[in-house]
């Protein structure tokens, strides 16, 4: 069985999944400790569901381990541990198994993210700890984007700067993997793969491998989303900063903008059902930049076979995947796929992959 983790600042995901006799992955269970940190954290896990104490992440994966030994998982039926890693940085650019080196590698990405990497280690040096014979292994969210040429990847600034790590890494490379996957063999030449949610980025996949994406050396980049901003001058964002000061700055591109912004809520099936000018220009501009972006990555691709739509707002609004394809209609009629996110799936088989049973 493998324990997929996936660590915030004050929450802890878990899915566990096992093989069967022709090697398919099935979700065995799913849940989380939420709060961590807190007075009291609660844990939601299969038939658990109670509030513990969890100051840490260590006690919070104890309690994770000790839950699934009450529902008959013991320590000994795990055969490894699967992390979600948000930043590999320029060295870790495939899936790989838990070293010291990649530990050190996760380490030296922190500074790309800071709000992620963190907690992502503290996961990893938890089960260390708890679990020190278990084997782990790492996902990273920017590694499905390593194959970019240089010339999608450099931003246009000094050499000094480009020195100290600013440049285009991209996110939701999991997603993206796990889309190529469930094509198999017949996967198009030359794909264009949005994965829309409350974070929202695009891809253009060329022969399975990410050529262009419309994330940058941060999240922040790209199509309007559901709080952030999406792409922004670069002065824009400087004079922000000199209003609001730079933490507030990022405060706000981050946390109020995009369709909160722009129509006062960040849940797309709000904004289209209240059916206001103001909520109707939020969708209208989530959808314009999305096909506006969407040209840019045909472009990185020398064109277009067919178009896979992923995320919450990807798989289950047929409205927003209208409007965008309605945009995108003089390129001609291109089949359309929805493809069911499965991230959590995704890292498991990363595992699986590299040894993990």
């Amino acid at each position: 069985m493998i324990l997929v983790v996936n660590a915030g600042s004050s929450s802890i995901k878990v899915a566990l999944f096992q093989t069967g006799p022709d090697g398919a992955l099935t979700q065995h269970l799913a849940g989380q400790v939420s709060g961590i940190g807190g007075p009291l954290a609660h844990l939601d896990l299969g038939t658990d569901d109670k509030d513990i104490a969890a100051p840490d992440h260590d006690t919070a994966l104890a309690a994770i381990l000790s839950s699934l030994a009450a529902q008959g998982v013991a320590l000994s039926n795990l055969t490894a541990a699967a992390h979600r890693v948000v930043h590999g940085g320029t060295t870790l650019v495939a899936p790989c198994r838990v070293t010291d080196d990649v530990i050190a590698g996760i380490e030296a990405a922190t500074p790309l993210a800071p709000l992620h990497n963190p907690n992502n280690l503290a996961a990893i040096r938890a089960l260390q700890s708890l679990a020190p014979d278990l084997a782990q292994y790492a996902s990273f969210g920017t590694a499905f984007h390593a194959t970019n040429p240089d010339v999608a990847t450099t931003y246009a600034i000094p050499a000094e700067d480009r020195a100290m790590g600013i440049r285009r890494y991209g996110f939701h490379g999991l997603s993206y993997a796990w889309i190529v996957t469930q094509f198999g063999a017949d996967l198009p030449k030359r794909l264009l793969a949005l994965h829309l949610g409350s974070g929202a980025s695009l891809c253009a996949i060329k022969n399975g491998r990410s050529v262009a994406t419309s994330m940058g050396y941060s999240p922040l980049d790209g199509l309007t989303m559901g709080t952030r901003s999406g792409a922004i001058d670069g002065m824009a964002v400087l004079r922000m900063a000199e209003i609001h000061g730079p933490d507030e700055a990022a405060r706000r591109l981050n946390k109020d903008s995009g369709l909160k912004g722009l129509g006062g809520a960040n849940d797309m099936r709000l904004l289209l059902a209240a059916d206001t000018d103001k909520a109707n220009f939020a969708v209208d501009h989530f959808c314009y930049w999305a096909a506006r972006h969407a040209g840019s990555a045909v472009v990185a691709m020398g064109g277009l076979d067919a178009v896979a739509f992923t995320g919450g707002i990807g798989e289950n609004s047929a409205k927003i995947r209208d409007r965008i394809m309605a945009h995108l209609a003089f390129l001609g009629d291109v089949p359309v796929h929805v493809v069911k996110a499965q991230e959590e799936r995704q890292i498991a088989l990363d595992a699986l992959t590299l040894g993990a049973v």
